[in-house]
């Protein structure tokens, strides 16, 4: 039978269409891979677009907590964040390094070499997951963990597929530390806590630094499962937690089982610990004053700073309805190393920084008038003066206890805070000179609606001012007589120095006030330490508002101030006897001092008036002065004059200094220092060191004086 043609084979092309089927093979192959290649390429595309149309959203992670620390890291105050978070600023830096191995051996001990995706975890998930039908193990990385604390992520398949996705691109945007650093700062203990630091703040009342092996096992356990492990909460589970960690860990060989064994026993937290509340009101300035800051660093010392507030804390029980504020200053360097706004900050007008409220200080500004006149050559500290009634136009001032001492000398009108001598020097001086004086060396002054202006009450405390201000300027007198800002920052820089007056002045005010009379109690050896010398001023306000005491030594100064905070009276309580012991206790608390501050050149020091020029040993008041000023015009400095730049010659350095007018004698002094007294009164000679800037005084016997400040300056 032949074979039909659905049966017979088919014949074989020609050799022509061999080759032409043979010749078209290879195109087509070329157009499958080409067409491969094009979508591998659009696929890389797509995902290059999609990385930077979707980036990982790192907000959470750079919105921390403000830190307020203490000049050696020390933390005083942190805030929460806008989200009421304690998320505390943390790098790998802060945190014990054996917390970071045990995390990476527990959670990721592949963390180094993979890119944000642990394939080998992944497969060997799936094959348990399949070997056991059911979830034996996870594959989340340490990215990935971080990648869901950075924004939420469903617990799905899909949400696993977007975690492993923000890993990748996490991974190509930080370092490995920065990582690290990421989950330092957002990793989830309970409740609002978040980070590490605020973990170990809130659970064990300590920074990250030194870690036990039981709290590093606990600080791992509580983000598998914040809420239901915090210690707080359930002390229980989350010691079960924390034994499960450290049995896993010495399963693998990161810790020995004795090790294991003993941190097994240790107890776990069972509550929060306060965060650190140390210096508020001066944190909250800071917050206040650098809101982008994540770490603010002030000078504060954070052991004396402590002690303070554990005196004043102690203090509060004698203040009764009263309150008290102390700043303590650091003189060579003018940082403030203490600090307190009030003595509770969670009573009822404890969040009223006090420290910085203007207020009366009484007769806390005397030692600037008398240094002023010091410096002017009127008076000496053994000069006469008169403490006698007298008034000053419609003005009558009287002494605190109404009586009057008659005539003594300066040193003891302060000693005494006397009120007629001082303000009778205030009108030498002149009120606006005073104000002049203080503004210049930075502090804020201002007046009640009655006194719109400086006057002569300024004295006896018509002015307000702030106690952070008044101790900056009696800081001026402990260096010399120079006043410059304070500093709260570290890293704030030295501010420009004023002159409050000359260091001889200064140093009279030292000498003077460091016998001022202790507090009643405080006589036999108690208050301050006999190695350091001492030098206060108190005041107290009209209708004792205000009780202030401001001393200083050779290395700090230390300012009180006690009232209330809404300015009503509190009848007895004087500068001498609430805020004087609360300063002398304070000096108790710093460093030891031996010895006090040196005499500078050009002071005087005599017995008493006696010994003194005959312009010095008695005190005019203004009125007689004006009287004698009729017969004979005060004295005006003929060469140099005011302002003047004076040429030296170095083949004749001397200088005529040349004046008129004035009751003879005269008496020159530069910077202080008393020329030799010569035959010419009205002139003299003089031989200066050297370029610079100095300040030429005449005074006449009356008391009067003239002042050229100049600029001397080598020929060239």
């Amino acid at each position: 039978m032949s074979s039909g043609p659905d049966t017979a084979d088919a014949a074989p092309p020609e050799n022509g269409e061999a080759r032409r089927s043979l010749s078209e093979a290879p195109p087509r192959r070329f157009r499958r891979l080409k067409a491969l290649g094009l979508t591998l390429v659009a696929g890389a595309a797509l995902l290059f677009a999609a990385d930077r149309i979707f980036p990982p959203d790192f907000t959470r992670a750079h919105e921390r907590s403000t830190v307020v620390l203490a000049s050696d890291g020390t933390m005083l105050r942190g805030f929460l964040t806008p989200d009421d978070k304690w998320r505390l600023p943390i790098t790998l830096k802060d945190v014990d390094r054996r917390y970071v191995e045990l995390l990476l051996a527990y959670e990721d001990s592949r963390f180094a070499d993979h890119g944000g995706v642990d394939l080998i975890a992944v497969g060997r998930a799936g094959w348990q997951a399949i070997s056991n039908m059911g979830v034996v193990s996870g594959a989340s990385t340490l990215t990935m963990q971080v990648a869901r604390m950075l924004e939420p992520i469903p617990r799905s398949l899909g949400g696993k597929v977007l975690q492993a996705a923000r890993a990748l691109q996490i991974e190509q945007r930080l370092s490995k530390d920065e990582i690290l650093d990421t989950y330092l700062t957002l990793a989830p203990f309970g409740g609002n806590i978040e980070g590490v630091r605020a973990a170990t703040l809130a659970y064990f009342g300590k920074e990250p630094k030194r870690l036990t092996l039981s709290e590093i096992a606990l600080l791992i356990a509580l983000p598998q499962s914040p809420e239901r492990n915090r210690p707080d909460r359930s002390a229980d589970r989350a010691k079960r937690s924390r034994d499960k960690v450290l049995r896993i860990l010495a399963e693998k060989g990161a810790i020995s089982w004795q090790d294991a064994s003993e941190a097994m026993e240790d107890p776990v937290p069972v509550a929060r610990s306060r965060m650190p509340f140390i210096a508020p009101h001066l944190a909250e300035e800071a917050r206040r004053e650098r809101p982008d800051t994540a770490e603010v660093m002030t000078t504060i010392d954070a052991r004396i700073q402590s002690a303070v507030e554990k005196l004043l804390t102690a203090q509060r029980r004698t203040l009764g309805e009263g309150d008290m504020a102390i700043v303590v200053i650091e003189n060579a360097t003018m940082k403030t190393i203490a600090y307190v706004g009030s003595t509770d900050f969670w009573g009822e007008t404890g969040q009223i920084d006090l420290a910085r409220r203007a207020r009366s200080p009484g007769s806390a500004l005397k030692p600037f008038i008398y240094g002023i006149a010091f410096d002017d050559l009127l008076l000496h500290p053994e000069t006469l003066i008169d403490d006698k009634p007298i008034s000053f136009g419609a003005y009558a001032p009287r002494n605190f206890d109404r009586g009057f001492q008659g005539t003594v000398s300066v040193r003891s009108a302060l000693h005494m805070s006397l009120n007629v001598p001082a303000v009778a020097v205030l009108d030498r001086v002149g009120p606006v000179r005073l104000s002049a004086v203080m503004q210049q060396g930075g502090a804020k002054l201002s007046w009640s609606s009655r006194l719109a202006g400086p006057s002569l009450p300024m004295a006896l405390g018509g002015v307000g001012v702030t106690l952070e201000d008044l101790t900056m300027l009696y800081a001026g007198i402990a260096n010399g007589g120079v006043a410059r800002p304070l500093l709260r920052y570290a890293d704030q820089t030295t501010g420009e120095p004023h002159r409050l007056f000359g260091p001889v002045a200064a140093w009279y005010l030292y000498d003077v006030l460091r016998g001022s009379p202790l507090p009643d109690g405080w006589a036999m050896g108690r208050g301050i330490d006999r190695g350091r010398e001492v030098a206060f001023k108190t005041g107290t306000s009209y209708g004792y508002r205000d009780a202030w005491t401001v001393g200083w030594s050779a290395r700090y100064t230390v300012g009180v101030w006690s009232g209330r905070a809404d300015g009503s009276t509190r009848p007895g309580e004087m500068g001498r006897n609430v805020a004087a012991p609360a300063m002398l206790r304070v000096f108790e608390l710093l460093p030891a001092e031996h010895g006090g501050i040196a005499p500078p050149p050009g002071v005087i020091t005599v017995p008493n008036a006696e010994g003194l020029p005959p312009s010095l040993q008695r005190f005019s008041p203004r009125r007689m002065v004006a009287g004698l000023a009729r017969s004979t015009p005060p004295p005006v400095i003929a060469f140099p004059p005011d302002g003047a730049v004076v040429e030296l010659n170095d083949a004749d350095p001397a200088l005529i200094l040349r004046a008129d007018g004035g009751a003879k004698p005269l008496r020159w002094i530069i910077d202080g220092t008393p020329l030799p007294a010569v035959e010419n009164w009205a002139q003299t000679e003089w031989t200066p060191k050297g370029e610079g800037f100095s300040r030429v005084t005449v005074i006449d016997a009356e008391g009067r004086s003239a002042t050229s400040n100049i600029r001397l300056k080598r020929q060239m």
